[in-house]
């Protein structure tokens, strides 16, 4: 089975999913910018689709910062 085709995924693969480290996920869950995950037995699994509403949520990137604001002067 695929991370596509899986719902629950454990915590390397949603990092995976999400494109980032799997330290950086467990960052982002204890900081609140990923879900906590959801338990089948013992086993820690992230929802897929909880994953997509909180990518969603994430900030974008500026259009504009202050190093594009140093570079023109």
């Amino acid at each position: 089975m695929t991370i596509q085709n899986s719902r629950g995924l454990p915590a390397q693969e949603a990092a995976l999913y999400l494109g980032c480290s799997k330290s950086k996920f467990e960052d982002m869950v204890r900081d609140g910018s990923m879900p906590k995950p959801k338990m089948i037995g013992s086993k820690r699994v992230w929802d897929r689709f909880e994953l997509d509403e909180a990518f969603d949520a994430l900030p974008r990137q500026e259009d504009r910062n202050d190093w594009d604001e140093n570079e023109a002067a």
